[in-house]
């Protein structure tokens, strides 16, 4: 363990001096009931605020709404995946045999949670300016990729309802059609109904919010199809 908490160290720029905080950060709850869910509640949190701060002193003409879809971008499961990729962190989780079985050192949900999670961890074990410090470093490349267009970019639920609306039609419909999985790892699937054009697609992901999305994605998709 001495080894790889080394290693991962290297990649972090960051040596923990209660390597114990690591250790859980790292320990997905498949392996027992001492693991990372609560370091990830407490590094979600911190995430969100240190990258919003970024963001309010980076566009300093940006809108509370712009500010707000750039940071849904960045804080979103699919780029707190890639950051722990960039580590190779999966390949430092500890869990039990049937996630490793199953590849969950490599799932992109795990990876997510287990990032926030160190986040946490590093929280507790140096406080908030070296979590600032870090964050700044690992999104640096991120934020600086942003185009100022990217602010302006609403999401595929927004869009449809705003053409819905100038259109004087109705709304559409979400409806969850089923759930499955267990709390820490579900799969959502939502429906999204159009009576006016009639259509309706389904969308999947782990969380209502993100099937929605999908959902609202494809009908879109259609109306535009239909209107070429």
């Amino acid at each position: 363990m001495n080894n790889s908490i080394q290693k991962l160290s290297q990649r972090l720029g960051y040596e923990f001096r209660d390597e114990s905080l690591l250790r859980q950060a790292l320990t997905h709850c498949s392996y027992g009931s001492i693991n990372n869910e609560r370091l990830e509640y407490l590094g979600d949190s911190i995430v969100n605020f240190l990258v919003a701060e970024q963001l309010y002193w980076h566009f300093p003409s940006a809108t509370e709404g712009q500010l707000t879809r750039l940071r849904a971008k960045l804080v979103r499961g699919k780029t707190l995946a890639q950051l722990a990729k960039s580590f190779e962190l999966g390949q430092f989780l500890i869990m039990g045999a049937g996630e490793l079985k199953s590849g969950g050192f490599n799932r992109d949900s795990i990876l997510a949670d287990a990032f926030e999670a160190l986040v946490g961890a590093l929280y507790l074990d140096a406080g908030l300016d070296m979590c600032r410090e870090r964050l700044l470093v690992w999104y640096k490349g991120r934020i600086e990729a942003l185009a100022p267009d990217d602010a302006n970019v609403k999401d595929a639920k927004t869009r449809l309802q705003e053409y819905m609306q100038a259109n004087g039609l109705p709304l559409p419909l979400y409806e969850v059609v089923s759930v499955q999985g267990q709390t820490h790892e579900q799969l959502f699937r939502v429906s999204c109904k159009t009576r006016t054009p009639k259509c309706e697609y389904r969308g999947e992901g782990s969380s209502r919010r993100i099937a929605e999305q999908m959902a609202a994605k494809q009908v879109l998709q259609n109306i535009e199809s239909r209107c070429l």
